[in-house]
Parts: structure tokens; C-alpha cells; sequence
């Protein structure tokens, strides 16, 4: 077995959660950091209007990738729980079968979303001076989706064995390839978004094929013949498990969408400020998702060893990290994000003073409420690695609702403002529910196994 793969089930809770988390935290911050230089590079190199395409193509972007990657997640939850078990036949079986899953969802939607790249950007009523380049954007995105989700079922599999470090390396690697090739791209040859997308889409290949050769290093993972063959019942398991996540997502992006028809309405510049602001929305959720991914694995892990007291001691070590640590990050959000929007934003005087007024003003409303996003993420994924999909897919119908809600009814009543609340209100519907079901959850876990 690799020194990587991590049991969750002996030692310290908040230690091993957090030990966890870090490597994602970082690898997130590369991430995060090579989005932030898509949009830098594409707003500074080539102008404002740039700026509003990349921003264009963003919801229909992650509507589509959300989908996939909730089918990736919903499978490294019985991942987990077989490593804890410790049932190395059916964690092999299950892995495998999960291969053959990812690879009919990768030619499903790679077809489906190159079809109706345009039909979504007319739909959304795209500015037409922006459209045909947020278009070249989402093709060379949507032909990249077997890429996608070839790296995030290899580091889901990884990260439900308990290894963080390589996805943390495999991102290190990425960041550095698209970083330097969206400056040849787009500054050098000059190919606009579009090259912004083709150096995406070729640094995630890059780090897809760093997390394969990981996960032929470790021993519990040396598939035979008969491990790949198509188990259809364990396949229907890891469908039932996947496919809430994956509407999850999906109505999230459908929010997503309502919130882009709105803000397109508003015109061009207020597109490019909205823009400025979602590529920070990746750093303020940087440590979230961290903790979420560690509270799976580790909830997942405990569960299939029947540690059902660890499970409590490390969801209060993990509401009391991530609530902290999201006070840190909205506080110095607020301190120096005038300054890290002046970065994406370029233009003549007047147009980057009413762009980096809309960006600030939208990052503040997300800033100040951030503990909420950060709860919604640990309950959450807490709730699936105990095997509850369902409930997290109905979180998303709750966000959803909110959100429209919020950018459909309420602009009437307080005009632009209600666009900027419309996130912060989505989280906290989603947080009260999951919150409230997890803690139900955690009574009948109680009483099932009284002993543990």
C-alpha cells in the first residue's frame, strides 16, 4: 500500500482532517490561482470585452463540469467506506467499475454540451459583442470533457484512500503548465479566449496523467482481468450514489444560469465587474471545499469501520476549523480585494471605475456571510460520505429556489441588489437543511450502534 493512502479511522480527528484538508488548501490556491491568471491575462491582454466572454461562458461551464464531477464524487463515496471496511476485493471492484462509468458519462456529455454550446449562450440572451468568443471558449471546454473527468475520477479515488498530496502535486504541475502557455497563447499568438481554453484544457491532461501513474503505485489497487470485469449491480450502487451529486450540481448551475440571463441584461460592463469578482469566489471557497472533501473521506472511512463516536469528534473539530478559517479569508478579502480586482480589470478610466465599483461591491455582499458557505460544505459532504446523496441533491433544489428567487422576482423591489444577495441567501437555505438533517442523521446513527 502506498505511504500516501491515509486510514482516517486511528488518531486525532482534527489532526488527521486537517492534515487532510492542507494539501487540498493548496492545491486549490494553484487552481484557483491559474483561473485568476485565465481572466488576468485574457482581461489585461486583450480588453474588457474579453473579460465579459470569459464570464459568459462561466455558468454554462460549470453547469456542465458540475454535472460530470458530481458522478466522480458520488462514486469515491463507497470508495471510502470499502478502505475503511478494509475489503481490498470490493474496493478494487468498485474502483474499476467506476472507470467504466466515467468513461459512458465522458462521451454522454462531451456530445451533448458541444450540441448546445450556442443554443445556451442565445438563450441566455449573450451581449452579441461577446458571443461568438464565449462561444470558441465553451468547445474547446466541452471537446476537453473526457480530460476533465478522467482527472477527477483518478484524484476522487485517490482522495477517498486518503491521499491529498498527490492531486495537491498533480495541480502544482497543472498551474504551471497553463499559466505559461495561456501567456504564449494568448499574448503571443494571440488567439483570445480561445487559447485560454486550449492551455486548460491541456494542463488538466497533464495532471490527469500524473494521478494515473500514482494509482498504479498502490498495492490495494493492482487490478486483475476479473477486477474489470462490468459488475452492473455494484455499478447501479455507484449510479444511485452519483447521480444525486450530480443534479445537485446541475440545479446549482441552473441557478447559475438564471443569475447570468439577469446580469447580461444589466450589459457588457456590468458582466466584466460580476466576472471580476466569481474569479475570486474560487478563493474565498478554497478552504470549504477542503474541509468538505476531508469530512467525506473521513465520515465515509469511520462509517465503514463503525466508529460512529469519531465521526461527532471530528465534525465539531471541523465546524470550528472551517468557521475560522472562513472569517480569515472574508476579513482579508475585504482588506485587499480592491486591489487583486484591479488585476483582471483593463479600460479606459471611466469603464474600469464602474466595473471595479459592481466587483467590489458583490465581493463584499459574499465576503461578510462566508462562515455559512464554509457550514454548508462540511455538513454537506459529511452527509455523503455517510451515503446520503439525496439529501445534499435536495440542498441544491433549495439553493436553486433561492437563487431564483432572488435574481428573477426580487430586482423588481430593490433593483441590481438583489443579484449580489442571491448567493449569500442560496447558501444559507442550503445550509439549514443540511445542517438540520446531519444532525438527525447523527441521533439515529446513535442509536443504531450504541457501543461506538
Amino acid at each position: 500500500m502506498s505511504e500516501r493512502v491515509k486510514d482516517m479511522t486511528k488518531g486525532r480527528p482534527a489532526g488527521l482532517i486537517l492534515s487532510f484538508a492542507v494539501p487540498l488548501m493548496i492545491g486549490n490556491v494553484f487552481q484557483q490561482f491559474y483561473t485568476m491568471v485565465d481572466a488576468i491575462v485574457v482581461g489585461k491582454g486583450v480588453g474588457v470585452e474579453a473579460l465579459a466572454a470569459l464570464g459568459s461562458a462561466d455558468w454554462p461551464n460549470w453547469l456542465v463540469t458540475g454535472l460530470v464531477i458530481g458522478f466522480t464524487q458520488g462514486f469515491s463515496i463507497r470508495i471510502s467506506q470499502r478502505f475503511g471496511a478494509e475489503d481490498w476485493t470490493g474496493l478494487r471492484k468498485t474502483t474499476a467499475m467506476s472507470v467504466w462509468l466515467a468513461g459512458i458519462v465522458a462521451v454522454i456529455f462531451t456530445a451533448v454540451s458541444l450540441i448546445f454550446s450556442r443554443p445556451i449562450l442565445v438563450a441566455l440572451q449573450t451581449d452579441p459583442t461577446v458571443l461568438e468568443e464565449a462561444l470558441k471558449y465553451l468547445r474547446v471546454i466541452f471537446a476537453g470533457i473526457p480530460i476533465v473527468l478522467g482527472y477527477n475520477v483518478l484524484s476522487s479515488i485517490l482522495r477517498a484512500l486518503g491521499d491529498s498530496r498527490t492531486p495537491l502535486i498533480a495541480m502544482i504541475v497543472a498551474a504551471c503548465i497553463n499559466i505559461v502557455l495561456d501567456l504564449i497563447f494568448v499574448m503571443v499568438f494571440h488567439w483570445g479566449v480561445m487559447g485560454a481554453a486550449i492551455a486548460t484544457v491541456f494542463a488538466q491532461f497533464c495532471s490527469c496523467i500524473f494521478c494515473f501513474l500514482a494509482i498504479r503505485q498502490i498495492s490495494v489497487l493492482q487490478m486483475s482481468k476479473q477486477d474489470w470485469k462490468p459488475d452492473w449491480k455494484n455499478g447501479w450502487d455507484l449510479i444511485c450514489l452519483g447521480t444525486p451529486i450530480a443534479f445537485q450540481n446541475g440545479v446549482i448551475g441552473v441557478g447559475g444560469l438564471a443569475v447570468q440571463y439577469v446580469i447580461n441584461g444589466f450589459g457588457f460592463l456590468f458582466v466584466a465587474g460580476f466576472t471580476a469578482t466569481n474569479k475570486l469566489y474560487g478563493i474565498l471557497e478554497i478552504a470549504a471545499s477542503s474541509f468538505g472533501y476531508s469530512m467525506s473521506t473521513y465520515t465515509g472511512q469511520n462509517l465503514g469501520a463503525e466508529k460512529i463516536s469519531r465521526i461527532r469528534s471530528g465534525m465539531r473539530a471541523g465546524v470550528v476549523m472551517s468557521i475560522i478559517t472562513a472569517a480569515i479569508i472574508g476579513g482579508a478579502m475585504l482588506l485587499f480585494g480592491e486591489y487583486i480586482l484591479s488585476l483582471f480589470i483593463s479600460g479606459s478610466p471611466e469603464d474600469t471605475e464602474k466595473v471595479m465599483k459592481i466587483a467590489y461591491h458583490y465581493l463584499a455582499y459574499m465576503c461578510v456571510p462566508l462562515p455559512i458557505l464554509y457550514l454548508l460544505w462540511i455538513y454537506r459532504s459529511a452527509l455523503m460520505g455517510l451515503g446520503d446523496t439525496v439529501v445534499p441533491m435536495l440542498s441544491g433544489i433549495a439553493e436553486l429556489t433561492m437563487r431564483m428567487c432572488m435574481v428573477l422576482l426580487m430586482p423588481k423591489v430593490i433593483g441590481q441588489e438583489a443579484v449580489f444577495m442571491a448567493e449569500p441567501a442560496a447558501w444559507t437555505a442550503a445550509a439549514l437543511l443540511l445542517g438540520t438533517v446531519y444532525y438527525i442523521r447523527q441521533i439515529k446513527l446513535c442509536h443504531r450502534y450504541p457501543d461506538k
